[in-house]
């Protein structure tokens, strides 16, 4: 894992074509700016694991369908 400090306003360049702003920091949260080519999912990890979740049961059922 790689760790980077940046302050409000600072980015982070993720593959020439992400960039991670932060814009603003309050107590305990933060919040970033995302900027990534539309064809690129961004999801919160709770959110993404949900995603992974509904793939594998759709996944399943069509397996089980074309048996």
């Amino acid at each position: 894992m790689l760790i980077l400090s940046r302050k409000t306003n600072e980015c982070i360049v993720i593959n020439n074509n992400i960039i991670v702003t932060v814009l603003e920091m309050t107590g305990d949260k933060v919040r970033l700016g995302i900027e990534a080519p539309k064809d690129i999912p961004v999801h919160r990890h709770e959110i993404f694991i949900k995603v992974m979740a509904n793939n594998q049961v759709a996944n399943r059922s069509v397996c089980e369908k074309g048996d």
